[in-house]
């Protein structure tokens, strides 16, 4: 079964669209992450969306949504943005390098060294929690580091078509010193030139719903703030935890798709 087209919709799809953005919104705020980990699988799960057009659109609808939750963080002085545009420049060139490996390397070994990461960064995040008074200092060895960080999570967005939060908020944390909610800001930030570019690119290919973009980012737009706020609220360790928690969620979630995947 596929999705059906914006003419044979009816007002329950449209419903879905906009339920998936705002479910989508509050985590991106909290967390700091696109909300694709919830938009993708949602939108194939509820609109029968195939993989290629769920992805596009998700990719699409994170542009308001990063937008609205960039604002939220920035009114509490919690975004970088020399960081973000370091790793920005970093992550640029990083795509390309993972979309031309993404036919070189093996998939499901790939992915199992993801979910290795993950696991790693989990375990950290309860270990090291950062004072929201922390700032990032950024002398020429740092900013260089965070090149070559945007340069991993841009061959990561390459090679397994995830957005940059789960990646760019724990290792501002474990390696950069940042507080929680000044990660989750700049990655917030670092994501809209990312996620334009990557829509243009879908978009050229027919790789987006525009349509339904539009439907999620306003849901998504709704909640966002919200989940910023919520964010702001929650004690370092009590958002290191959630985030955690949240991160145990994807992680299951690849691996399950990983053992699904066949050998190399």
């Amino acid at each position: 079964m596929t999705e059906p087209t914006a003419p044979g919709r009816t007002w329950k799809h449209w419903l879905i669209f906009i339920g998936i953005g705002v479910a989508a919104g509050y985590l991106s705020g909290l967390f700091g992450v696109g909300g694709g980990t919830i938009i993708v699988p949602m939108l194939l799960t509820f609109a029968h969306f195939d993989v290629r057009k769920a992805s596009g659109t998700s990719l699409a609808a994170i542009v308001p949504t990063a937008i609205v939750a960039v604002i939220s963080y920035v009114s509490r002085d919690a975004v970088d943005w020399l960081a973000a545009l370091l790793i920005v420049i970093g992550s640029v060139g990083g795509a390309q390098i993972g979309s031309h490996l993404l036919d070189k390397l093996p998939k499901k070994v790939i992915r199992w060294a993801f979910i290795g990461f993950l696991i790693a960064v989990i375990v950290s995040l309860f270990i090291v929690v950062t004072s929201r008074d922390s700032q990032i200092q950024i002398d020429f060895w740092l900013g260089t580091a965070m090149v070559a960080l945007g340069l991993i999570v841009g061959v990561l967005s390459g090679l397994l078509g995830i957005g940059g939060g789960l990646v760019v908020v724990p290792m501002l944390i474990l390696l950069f010193g940042a507080s929680d909610l000044v990660a989750k800001g700049t990655s917030l930030a670092m994501m809209i030139p990312t996620a334009i570019s990557g829509t243009i690119g879908n978009f050229k290919r027919g790789n987006v719903d525009l349509a339904a973009g539009m439907f999620i980012g306003a849901g998504a737009c709704v909640t966002s703030a919200l989940g910023a706020a919520t964010a702001a609220w929650v004690d370092p360790r009590i958002g290191n935890m959630l985030f955690a928690a949240f991160l145990v969620v994807i992680t299951v979630r690849m691996a399950k798709d990983a053992l699904k995947m066949p050998k190399p």
